[in-house]
């Protein structure tokens, strides 16, 4: 029998406790934001990503968790190994910490699955409120203020001191605001101009606090996703196979996005300010995925059986007419919009050992070691 949520909070307790004694550790807190890429627990059911299955449920989860998981992927996703391998345990979700008042020694996760960069009220006037999470960055960074405020934070021009040894983890966001507005009259520039407003103000927002450290996540090669290659013509790829139309969307979209990090670290020059280029890490594990012990670059672990991707939105991960595979480190994708474990565990290694962030990961951890 799977453990209950409280089982698994009580087991994070004992994780915290057990590693208050360890010296090592580059930082003392993460604070994560993002959406179900990053996302380990702060959705509500009735508003995740429409038609997949309760993610409190099998078969997510599990690799990892046996089933007891709130992440949209059979077991941990970038976050989790990133602080794995910052000798952390992993980041309670803001919901979770709110209603229980439970252990935040390390950390608090405001990732929300299916949440926009763009505030919801925008998708409300324009009459794209369907099936959309109303949850955006907006809201994360409401929570983080109340959270900051039973902190003793109190105030926009407070300094909280822990900042010096915080990490702040901005996972990929704004993929949703895309999808949301795809057949609508809305230009992708126009997603694209309001959707990197609204995350450089998050940031900014965030510098202005006292962030030093911070990553940020790029946008992953979303043509590669199976749903995008479940709803484009044939003829619509690229030269790794995947829909170009996409993917050149979100290139659009990352480069745009390093423009403006790039005058973030000129504004703060106190800061260190890590891209995390999600899209060409990707896109290396696609060019040679059997290096990286994948078989499936296309095909769900976690599907309906459909060809030719083990996919159909009539049928998704989660749902009683899907099945998850018995091998999920073969395949890149575990449900047609979210990775596997395995994936995610090879995007976090290019991150955090490889040369796939400008400036690399270990410029980040020996700027913080010079500067205690």
């Amino acid at each position: 029998m799977a453990p209950s949520m409280s089982t698994i909070y009580t087991l994070f307790l004992l994780f915290s406790l057990a590693y208050s004694e360890e010296s090592s550790r580059p930082f003392n807190k993460i604070y994560a934001f993002g959406d179900s890429f990053t996302d380990t627990g702060n959705t509500q059911n009735a508003e995740g990503p429409s038609g997949f299955g309760h993610v409190s449920n099998s078969p997510y989860g599990t690799t990892f968790f046996n089933h007891s998981t709130n992440r949209y992927s059979d077991g941990r996703l970038v976050i989790d190994f990133v602080t794995e391998s910052l000798s952390m345990p992993y980041l309670p979700p803001y919901r979770h910490w709110r209603r229980t008042k439970g252990n935040d020694a390390f950390g608090v996760n405001f990732a929300v699955a299916g949440s926009t960069a763009i505030n919801h009220q925008f998708f409300v006037r324009n009459n794209l409120t369907l099936d959309i999470t109303p949850q955006s960055i907006q809201t994360q960074m409401l929570w983080f203020n109340r959270y900051l405020d039973r902190q003793g934070c109190e105030g926009v021009d407070s300094k909280c001191k822990d900042f010096d040894d915080t990490l702040f983890w901005f996972g990929e966001i704004g993929v949703n605001d895309y999808a949301y507005t795809l057949g609508s009259s809305i230009s992708k520039d126009t997603i694209r101009k309001l959707a990197i407003s609204s995350v450089t103000g998050a940031l900014q927002t965030l510098l202005e606090k006292g962030a030093k450290y911070m990553v940020v996540q790029s946008f992953p090669p979303t043509g590669c996703l199976p749903l995008a290659m479940y709803l484009s013509p044939e003829d619509d790829r690229d030269d790794i196979g995947c829909v170009k139309t996409a993917n050149d969307e979100s290139n659009n979209h990352n480069l745009v996005l390093q423009s403006r990090l790039q005058e973030l670290r000129k504004q703060y020059p106190h800061a260190v300010i890590v891209y995390a280029d999600y899209m060409n890490a990707y896109r290396t594990v696609m060019q040679n995925p059997s290096k990286y012990g994948f078989k499936e670059m296309f095909k769900v672990c976690c599907g309906s059986g459909d060809p030719p991707y083990n996919f159909s939105v009539f049928a998704t991960c989660g749902t009683p007419n899907a099945t998850a595979c018995t091998d999920p480190t073969q395949y890149i994708n575990w449900d047609g919009v979210h990775l596997t474990e395995a994936m995610y565990k090879v995007v976090s290694d290019m991150f955090l050992q490889g040369n796939f962030t400008q400036p690399p990961f270990d410029f980040l951890l020996e700027n913080k070691e010079r500067n205690g």
